[in-house]
């Protein structure tokens, strides 16, 4: 009989490679509009806003948001961080780098193009890798022209500037900037577990409260 731990290792591989399409997926099938394409890489109850439940009110808001305020959209998935927390769940952090063809009121466009991470739980469900949730953490949004120096990255035409959520998924960053240089030579904490890398670095910290466009 065939090896369970080689099963589960084989098993673990093409998770892995199934997740990471699930990103491409989602870009390909955002920045094409194909709806369905994109709905269906999430649960049957995906939960859309407060109250509402479902594929359909996802398309319905998603259609809503693409045709208001993006003429066209291109989306750039670079490093990917997966970590199991079973056999059937993980989560991971994946980059994206964006451009935006967006409409202004004036009825021209500007270029708008954006640096961000997502902050995903991936679930299989039915034999198949899903998200279960994706949560956007912006860094900058600014037209092409305009390097977004400052506090405040987020700048979307006829929009004041706010800030974004990039660095909220781990405390690190605030605590580098707050502690303050010495030459005293630094203390090294031991290496994460394995697979804890990510679960490590956020240090139990809360998702954050993200402000969508």
């Amino acid at each position: 009989m065939p090896d369970e731990a080689l099963l589960a290792r084989i098993d673990r591989l093409e998770s892995l490679d199934e997740i990471r399409q699930l990103a491409a997926k989602y870009s390909l099938a955002l920045d094409m509009r194909d709806l369905d394409a994109m709905v269906n890489l999430f649960p049957e109850d995906v939960r859309v806003g407060k109250d509402k439940v479902g594929r359909a009110h996802f398309k319905q808001w998603m259609d809503e948001t693409l045709r208001v305020q993006f003429t066209g959209t291109s989306h750039h998935i670079g490093n990917h961080i997966i970590e199991f927390e079973d056999p059937d769940s993980a989560v991971g952090v994946v980059y994206s780098k964006n451009e935006h063809e967006t409409p202004t009121e004036d009825g021209g466009c500007e270029w708008v193009i954006m640096q961000m991470i997502y902050w995903d739980h991936y679930q299989r469900i039915d034999g198949r890798w899903l998200f279960k949730r994706r949560l956007p953490c912006y860094w900058y949004a600014t037209d092409l022209n305009k390097p977004p120096y400052g506090d405040n990255k987020m700048r979307w035409p006829d929009r004041d500037p706010y800030e974004g959520a990039f660095h909220s998924l781990f405390p690190s960053w605030q605590k580098f900037w707050a502690e303050p240089a010495t030459d005293a030579l630094p203390s090294v904490a031991p290496p994460a577990p394995v697979e804890q890398f990510l679960k490590t670095m956020r240090g139990g910290s809360d998702d954050p409260s993200i402000r969508t466009r």
